[in-house]
């Protein structure tokens, strides 16, 4: 069954994920649904220093939105975002510093956030990573289920709170195509049986992500949720995580703002916000989740047992943290930075 998920996923990848797929599909985007401001509307975007994540920063900013550059690293942050207030001429961009693979931080980063800021109208879960040999973070937890599932999880049940209070809220989630070949392994939420292969890891936490969205989108009916595949684009986590695949596709790699371009849709347009929530996406269409005759679909029994597991591991984390008065996980109003680097394939 794995062979026949690859095959057929790469198959549609050639189709419809590359530069050309691209093109083919934007002759039918309306110009229309992004002519519009966004003036007084806040968003947060995660892995916002480089690729996908900055190209939606300044999209954002060019329509006139308060964006929070989520990185964690600070310089190529403030580096990022001296670029965006640049081109955008909007100044109404912040830094935030924070590691997503530090789970234990990410709670009292989020209850910081919700305590001084009035609002949060878009959350944009960008930020991930790909580790291509098993290691863990200080908590014991495999690195790259950490970062692009735990980490994301902790941060948006952080926020829900002040997305709820605020007007027309979303929480959107760059996914990969590369889900449709896992189905989820609600026992084994750290790729601790078999081999371990990055690759393979990154799809299943793919997977773990439009599983949260499904489910987000029925307990949270308030709030708009959504997932995406952005195509397989040139962006330099790419280039650091996948050089084999980067090289073998050359020009036939989406631009890092093609990528981009169906996360700012979502985002920013009146049209995404009147679909259905719970609904994955590639280019501006929603798709099915699931390749046709790949099994991969979940139970609800299946989907709850890896939600519940979360929200243990999510709880254990947070006991294990000590409180911190000061430094970076906070977030003091004009002082924002976050880039675990986003693979997006």
């Amino acid at each position: 069954m794995s062979l026949y998920r690859n095959v057929i996923w790469f198959l549609k990848g050639i189709h419809e994920y590359t530069r050309n797929g691209f093109e083919a599909a934007s002759k039918n985007f309306e110009a229309r649904d992004l002519d519009i401001s966004v003036v007084g509307r806040s968003f947060m975007i995660t892995g916002a220093n480089s690729g996908i994540g900055k190209e939606t920063a300044m999209a954002v900013a060019k329509k006139g939105g308060t964006v929070h550059m989520v990185c964690r690293n600070r310089e190529r942050a403030e580096e990022a975002r001296a670029d965006i207030v640049r081109e955008s001429g909007n100044t109404e961009v912040y830094v935030h510093v924070l590691d997503l693979s530090e789970t234990g931080k990410v709670g009292e980063f989020a209850e910081a956030f919700r305590s001084q800021q009035r609002s949060l109208n878009v959350l944009i879960n960008n930020a991930g990573c790909m580790v291509n040999k098993r290691d863990v973070n200080a908590m014991g937890l495999e690195m790259n289920f950490a970062t692009n599932t735990l980490g994301m999880y902790i941060l948006t049940e952080g926020l829900v709170p002040l997305l709820q209070n605020s007007r027309d809220p979303r929480v959107i989630t760059v996914s990969s195509g590369g889900m449709l070949v896992q189905k989820l392994r609600a026992d084994d939420l750290q790729s601790e049986q078999g081999g371990f292969d990055g690759t393979m890891v990154y799809a299943q936490n793919k997977r773990q992500q439009v599983e949260l969205t499904g489910h987000w989108a029925k307990l949270h009916p308030a709030i708009h949720f959504s997932a995406m595949h952005p195509g397989w684009a040139d962006t330099p986590a790419v280039s650091t995580s996948m050089p084999q695949f980067r090289q073998m596709m050359g020009d036939r790699l989406r631009s890092a703002e093609q990528g981009a371009d169906t996360v700012v849709w979502l985002a920013l347009s009146r049209v995404a916000s009147k679909t259905a929530s719970g609904t994955f996406f590639q280019d501006r269409e929603a798709v099915p989740a699931h390749l046709p005759l790949a099994w991969t679909g979940s139970s609800a029994e299946e989907v709850q047992r890896f939600v519940d597991q979360l929200e243990t591991l999510a709880r254990a984390t947070s006991s294990q943290t000590p409180h911190q008065e000061t430094g970076d996980a906070t977030c003091p109003r004009q002082t924002m930075t976050a880039a675990t680097p986003a693979v997006q394939s």
